[in-house]
């Protein structure tokens, strides 16, 4: 794709530009894949204690903050953490894959692993339905099934479709990413390869990326519903409730023999290689034809572009484990994803369709970019040290407690049960007498599977599913607009209750708030593509977390589409030779025989003129084609097949019901 920002702006340091952010992107994109597989393959490997949050009387999240010793693996004698082994090790199985093939071999090895992928996908669903309704604490009778017996072991919400306002990815959120993704897909650097670049026809290409992607779209389908059979299976495993990135791994292991355990990874490692494989290819050829040719070694051999892009490839896996160990967070490392492409995706989509687009417009969008998404939210706080205490991007969302008498479902029996069951084990120990009996007449216990009876504030507590209220807390920290965070400048100050909201008959909220008068600080980066809300009167505090990042979106999609349509204005465009050919090109369907291909384009360049018939607006500066029925058709069926994906996952969300 850096040709074509060569061709199009003749400008070949716009190619080069698009070279560096390709190499980039892989390194974040990739990161994701290697997180992946190190979070599926730890817990294969050294399966996280179930109970230790428990017995220590921590939550969760409290218990697993920190890696401990018995956390660690021990290499020549350094106790390290898992990650910082598994990471390296699979980056160089990965790089000496990559590096003995070329372009046809990803694709023939691509073809193989998407297969195995689709088999991971699918491999844990039947074997998890069995266990659901084969196992006798979650299905005593043994008459339901286990789509039954997961509508019956969790709450409902989880088989909500669209979720509330305030869930961590709203309707809002999903429709910004969507956005975004439509707009910056196109230069993601891998999309000309591995979107049907090398296909003999456009009509290949078509269908090789549309079923390709959809593809994959039904294969989210096993995941989700592989993820609901884990949480009803192991909902008495706090350490996943803490890091639910663990749990395919732990569910592979708990379901999976020795042989499919070992294929269960096989398959991570090819949906990996196959995706890195074609990045390691992509950016060697972007590195090498747009930067190391033109700019460093225009005489460069063969043998040498062959060892250059070598090089590139294992810079590109290098930089993935990097951000990989740097973030080992899947979620921050996909929403990085979301908006890293849009940097050039204004330049691309203007200059495909609008002739005044040039060269000098596009470094201005591009400089834009880097400036607004990460130049000044960055340095600028450095540099300004008086930015990150002026109150007027303090703005905060209020920092809210809410207690909920929340009626108990049997997953959450089981949990209370389990942790319990480890409080108490780690209570007795020493006990000895009296004090022994006195503590074993407290001993946790099922009753059946609706009830079990636990110690509590007032001696032993009969809790019953579906019946029982407990005490369900949910913090809502207060979350910076401007900032990642606020604090005081004074540590000891802390958070109080400032109001107190009987929302109903069972929940209660608390506003808490720091007093009034405490001199606040920023930290981490400005969020600066908030700011553009300010002059529009939005009340930015009282939106939800997943409304905010929905809002910071929205900037970075339009803005860069609208400095290069200003600048393209008040700039003078590229030479019309230039664009008679490229648009020429652009609009001279691909023939499978080179021979007949070249003539096609020497006519066509020839006389561009006869480009003007295909164009819905001819003679205007706006290259939009006439749709051909084809176009329509495809358009149709591409709509169809994705309400057909959201139906079938909303009646996979019915069954059992």
């Amino acid at each position: 794709l850096g040709d074509w920002f060569v061709e199009r702006y003749e400008s070949r340091g716009l190619g080069a530009a698009y070279s560096i952010f390709g190499v980039l992107f892989f390194m974040i994109y990739g990161s994701m894949f290697f997180s992946a597989i190190a979070k599926t393959a730890e817990p294969m490997i050294m399966p996280p204690t179930a109970t230790a949050a428990a017995a220590t009387g921590e939550t969760p999240t409290d218990a697993a903050t920190d890696a401990t010793d018995d956390d660690k693996v021990s290499v020549l004698g350094t106790k390290m953490e898992l990650k910082h082994v598994l990471i390296p090790l699979i980056a160089v199985v990965v790089v000496l894959y990559g590096i003995a093939g070329g372009l046809a071999a990803a694709y023939f090895t691509d073809l193989i692993q998407g297969l195995c992928i689709i088999g991971l996908s699918v491999m844990l669903i039947p074997i998890g339905l069995d266990a659901l309704s084969d196992n006798p604490e979650l299905n005593p009778g043994g008459d339901k099934t286990g789509f039954e017996v997961m509508h019956d072991q969790l709450p409902e919400s989880y088989f909500d479709i669209i979720g509330s306002s305030a869930a961590e990815f709203s309707l809002l959120y999903l429709g910004a990413i969507v956005l975004a993704n439509l707009t910056g897909i196109v230069v993601q650097p891998h999309f000309i390869a591995t979107g049907g670049g090398s296909a003999k026809t456009e009509y290949n290409a078509r269908v090789g990326l549309v079923v390709g992607n959809f593809l994959k779209r039904f294969c989210t389908l096993g995941w989700v519903l592989t993820a609901l059979i884990a949480a009803t299976l192991y909902a008495d495993v706090p350490a996943l409730v803490k890091e639910p990135d663990l749990t395919w791994g732990y569910a592979s292991m708990q379901l999976l023999g020795p042989g499919f355990r070992g294929l269960m990874l096989a398959c991570l490692l090819a949906a990996l290689m196959s995706s890195v494989d074609a990045q390691m290819v992509v950016g060697a050829g972007l590195i090498v034809r747009n930067l190391y040719v033109p700019f460093l070694r225009p005489q460069a051999s063969e043998r040498e572009c062959l060892w250059a892009g070598r090089l590139t490839g294992m810079i590109v896996v290098a930089g993935s484990c990097f951000f990989a160990l740097t973030f080992y967070d899947m979620l921050e490392q996909l929403e990085l994803t979301f908006w890293f492409p849009l940097v050039f995706a204004a330049p691309f989509w203007i200059g495909m369709y609008w002739r005044k687009a040039n060269g000098r417009s596009a470094w201005t969008t591009v400089i834009y970019c880097l400036l607004f998404f990460f130049v000044i939210p960055y340095f600028g706080p450095q540099v300004f040290s008086g930015l990150r205490t002026n109150q007027d991007l303090m703005t905060r969302t209020p920092h809210t407690v809410t207690t909920s008498q929340a009626i108990a479902s049997k997953s959450l029996l089981r949990r209370k049960l389990t942790e319990a069951e480890a409080v108490w084990a780690t209570a007795g120990q020493g006990l000895t007498g009296p004090e022994l009996d006195k503590h074993n007449a407290s001993k946790p216990r099922s009753i059946s599977p609706e009830k079990i009876e636990i110690p509590g504030p007032d001696g032993m507590q009969v809790i019953e599913a579906g019946v029982t209220r407990l005490p369900s807390v949910k913090t809502s920290k207060s979350n910076s607009i401007f900032w990642k965070s606020i604090s005081p400048v004074d540590k000891s100050v802390t958070l109080a209750v400032v109001d107190t909201t009987q929302v109903d008959e069972h929940t209660v909220r608390e506003t808490l708030a720091y007093p009034e008068g405490t001199e606040l600080q920023g930290e981490g980066n400005l969020k600066l593509n908030l700011m553009f809300y300010q002059p529009l009167g939005i009340d930015l505090a009282a939106q939800s977390k997943s409304s905010l990042n929905a809002l910071g979106l929205v900037p970075k999609i339009v803005m860069p589409f609208l400095v290069m349509i200003v600048a393209s204005l008040v700039t003078r465009k590229n030479s019309e030779e230039a664009l008679d050919r490229y648009y020429a090109k652009m609009k001279t369907p691909v023939d499978p025989d080179p021979e007949a291909d070249a003539r096609k384009l020497e006519a066509a360049y020839a006389d561009p003129s006869t480009c003007e018939r295909v164009k819905l607006l001819p003679g205007s500066s706006l290259e939009f084609q006439k749709p051909t029925t084809e176009d329509v058709v495809g358009f149709i069926i591409s709509v169809v097949v994705c309400f057909s994906i959201i139906g079938i996952a909303v009646l996979m969300a019915g069954i059992g019901s």
